[in-house]
């Protein structure tokens, strides 16, 4: 755990950083494979290639894909319809995905789920409820994509790690990690990306380098390896330590004219639906508890 605090602190300000200095005014795919790409030379340089079966080592890359790749693209976007304050607190759905992932995988149904996804979405409504059109809707949605990504992202390679491979270095097979990733982010920028909108000031490449390397490089390394030293149930209360951190940077250094009191009032019903969310999972834990005795 001490691991997962270490990089919400971290990852605290990237929120901000690229709502106010990036969102609209540098192309977003341009900023998803600057990140990935220069995460991808911090541990390219660690990469053992006869130390890893490539059955792991394309899994890996699957993760990375799902977790940087697929997921920044969601993320990039969402920055155009919403505010840095809401874009965190849609993020919340994050720990439901994680559990709802992996109870999948565990072959198990959990109503809890449903139950918390319609009052987080209450939640998100009593934010805007003044303000609600088409664009809030498509930023809801499109935060929607960036957590499930990231949330299969985590899930799949604790599995991985967990089941395949506990005894390797991380370091030197998270490269694949961020391979994974690059292979999407290159196609979609050239499919995608435009060229004209490339950053114009000191500050926004050095912005963009302090994301590749120490947000993403150094803190999906992090972040990922703290994963696989907690239960799941850890991990996804960890994926939301980020909110209150990310809206307390955000007010304090940038929106000093957020509207504290709505935040507050739907960030309350989230909060709730993350609480249904954990009674429905311990209620579970100890159901399948009594059943092994």
């Amino acid at each position: 755990m001490p691991i997962l605090l270490a990089v919400t602190l971290l990852w605290a300000f990237s929120f901000s950083l690229i709502g106010e200095y990036l969102a609209g005014q540098v192309d977003a795919w341009f900023s998803v494979i600057m990140r990935v790409a220069l995460a991808a030379l911090v541990f390219i340089p660690f990469l053992k290639l006869r130390q890893i079966e490539t059955k792991i080592a394309l899994q890996l890359m699957v993760c990375g894909a799902l977790q940087l790749g697929i997921m920044y693209g969601f993320y990039y976007q969402s920055f155009l319809y919403l505010s840095v304050p809401e874009v965190l607190l849609f993020t919340v759905m994050t720990p439901l995905y994680v559990t709802l992932l992996n109870d999948i995988l565990d072959k198990r149904f959990n109503i809890g789920f449903a139950i918390s996804a319609i009052l987080a979405i209450l939640g998100a409504v009593a934010i805007r409820y003044q303000g609600i059109d088409s664009g809030f809707i498509k930023g809801l949605l499109i935060v929607q994509g960036a957590n499930i990504c990231f949330a299969a992202g985590q899930v799949g390679y604790k599995r991985v790690i967990a089941k395949q491979r506990p005894d390797l270095s991380q370091r030197t097979v998270f490269g694949w990690f961020f391979l994974g990733a690059l292979a999407i982010v290159i196609p979609c920028y050239i499919l995608l990306g435009n060229p004209e909108k490339l950053p114009t000031t000191t500050q926004q490449w050095l912005i963009l380098t302090y994301l590749g390397i120490v947000a993403s490089g150094l803190g999906y390394f992090a972040w990922n390896k703290g994963a696989t030293l907690v239960d799941i149930g850890t991990l996804a209360v960890a994926n939301n330590l980020l909110i209150p951190a990310g809206i307390i940077v955000n007010v304090l250094f940038w929106n000093r004219d957020a509207d504290i009191v709505r935040l507050a009032i739907g960030g309350g019903i989230i909060l709730l639906a993350l609480w249904v969310n954990d009674k429905f999972n311990q209620k579970i834990a100890a159901g399948a508890q009594t059943a092994s005795q």
